[in-house]
């Protein structure tokens, strides 16, 4: 087991670029993984790693060696956990990461009936608008859209979402409703600034029939954030370009309504993100799972789809 203990603080020190990211993973002392590397740098009689005062880099040998031992080990992982489950149940730790608004009105509500399948799993979710880097946060999953496929991981499309024009009842009650793209120009705008490019987001809708138009409205306010974007909107402050997601709730409601219904712009896929490993641990297979089956069930994908 001793070795097995050195190899697993050299894969982490390996996947997250640094000792103290390892052994916050680990629960153990940066100090203590260091040392386990160390030691079995002395066994093999390789040096794995470059080390200075800013930078930890692999050597050639470390390449080598979390090349040839990740996925064996990470399969011996997956056979302990298995083994040592109560009764062959799906248990541990289950960490997945997912945007804040999307996880608190869509996964959290689903947690009950999870946590009544399988009591042994332990959720542990991290909620952040910042993609997730599965591989160097040690994730065993994340939800999102658009995050950058890296090696090892798999992508598994859940819904296609839009971004849709909506307003609140009451600020349309006095104005004319849009028949065209080009007729926002006459109404305020809640915009939003990317917060990748620091931009004001511009949208070109598309119609049903293939039709583009850039959609422009007058500039009331700019927000970064979806969300606060549909609250202001149903404070009767002005018109939003909302992904679906974002806007369900509430069109369904009555508190928003949708503005120009035949016209939508494309967004990224949402998308079940887990690493590509041939013997998934049971916990991460029975979650893709339930998430998959809750959107198609749950029919999120359709209320997504503004097409």
């Amino acid at each position: 087991m001793e070795a097995l203990n050195l190899i697993e603080s050299f894969i982490h020190t390996a996947e997250t670029g640094s000792f103290s990211a390892a052994a916050r993973r680990l629960g153990l002392t940066p100090a203590a993984v260091s040392k386990n590397v160390a030691r079995l740098e002395a066994q093999l009689g390789v040096r794995l790693f470059h080390r200075s005062t800013r930078k930890l880099t692999m050597t050639p040998g470390g390449e080598q060696l979390w090349a040839d031992a990740g996925g064996p080990f990470a399969s011996l992982q997956d056979a302990f956990a298995r083994a040592a489950g109560h009764g062959g149940a799906p248990s541990g730790v289950l960490k997945v990461g997912m945007a804040v608004a999307f996880g608190r009105e869509y996964l959290v509500p689903l947690l009950g009936d999870f946590l009544q399948r399988y009591p042994d799993i332990v959720p542990d979710w991290h909620f952040d608008n910042r993609a997730a880097d599965l591989i160097a946060g040690g994730f065993d999953a994340a939800i999102g859209g658009g995050i950058e496929l890296t090696q090892g991981v798999i992508a598994r499309e859940l819904a296609r979402p839009c971004t849709i024009v909506a307003a609140s009842p009451a600020y349309m009650a006095r104005r004319r409703l849009p028949a065209h793209p080009s007729d926002l120009a006459e109404l305020d705008g809640i915009v939003r600034r990317s917060s990748n490019t620091g931009r004001i987001r511009a949208w070109t809708l598309r119609n049903q029939i293939g039709e583009e138009a850039l959609a422009e409205c007058r500039t009331r306010m700019i927000f970064d954030d979806p969300e606060a974007m549909a609250h202001a909107a149903m404070q009767g402050l002005g018109i939003a370009f909302l992904p679906t997601p974002h806007a369900a709730p509430w069109l369904e409601n009555g508190r928003l309504m949708r503005l120009l219904p035949g016209w939508h712009a494309e967004l990224s896929p949402l998308t079940l993100y887990y690493p590509n490993r041939k013997l998934l641990p049971a916990k991460t297979r029975v979650f893709i799972d339930f998430i998959v089956g809750a959107f198609r069930d749950g029919r999120l994908a359709a209320r997504f789809d503004a097409r």
